[in-house]
């Protein structure tokens, strides 16, 4: 018979210990200067075009309210935080570490049954100096977040609450909407949506991004000045790689 107040494990059983209410990646790595003014004010499609279609969250994750009541632009480097399903913990953390510029990207674990961020923490983002945040939940106290200011892109409204018991991480790789980011990942996003440069490719881009940019103006002025078909399809149209089959 067991003693009062002894120990209720069963003998030469090793319980798992807790984790860690919040672990920090403390080797936190974060694009130059020069390299985050390379990427404002650049469109998020010509992004996705210098690297080739790739690097765009899904299309789930949009401006709060469509963009209706924020300017929601913002470009500059990802500061992660691992929250998993209904917990913000890490998010709350996280808000130790924001650099100037920076872009929070908070880990819902997809889920969609209670917020991911409100009025507050959106609040507390920006009086620490970050750019905006990206989540894959939704988001709650819209009317506060519109006063805030700042933006935000998420999966939507509810007025349902998280909780912040943990455990989570910060600075970690994350997985949401389709790809994996890094803290020091750049983060480009409008009202089309979300582009995640990874750090290894933030130069190359840069540098596919001038070429992208020309080409883009080229056809954008083509189409000012009256351009109905591109020449290629009306190439291809008289070619013999077409069939045209009688009525």
């Amino acid at each position: 018979m067991r003693q009062a107040g002894g120990n209720p494990r069963r003998p030469g059983i090793k319980m798992l210990e807790e984790p860690p209410l919040i672990t920090i990646n403390s080797n936190i790595r974060r694009p130059s200067v020069a390299q985050i003014a390379g990427f404002q004010n650049i469109p998020t499609g010509f992004v996705v075009d210098a690297m080739y279609g790739a690097g765009a969250l899904d299309r789930q994750i949009q401006p709060v309210g469509a963009g209706r009541d924020i300017r929601c632009v913002a470009a500059g480097p990802a500061l992660t935080a691992d929250c998993g399903p209904a917990d913000i913990l890490a998010l709350l953390a996280s808000l130790n570490f924001i650099q100037n510029g920076d872009i929070v990207v908070s880990s819902f674990g997809g889920h969609q049954g209670c917020a991911s961020v409100g009025d507050r923490v959106m609040g507390m983002i920006k009086n620490s100096g970050g750019a905006g945040l990206v989540t894959d939940g939704p988001a709650r106290d819209y009317d506060g977040i519109v006063e805030v200011g700042l933006p935000l892109w998420c999966t939507g409204l509810t007025p349902a609450s998280p909780f912040s018991n943990g455990p989570g991480r910060v600075g970690f790789a994350v997985q949401l909407g389709g790809q994996e980011v890094e803290t020091g990942d750049m983060i480009i996003a409008d009202r089309d949506g979300v582009v995640v440069v990874p750090f290894e490719r933030i130069d190359e881009t840069l540098e596919n991004l001038q070429r992208v940019e020309v080409a883009e103006r080229q056809r954008d002025k083509q189409v000012a000045d009256g351009l109905k078909v591109p020449q290629d399809i009306v190439d291809l149209l008289a070619s013999d790689r077409v069939k045209f089959t009688p009525n």
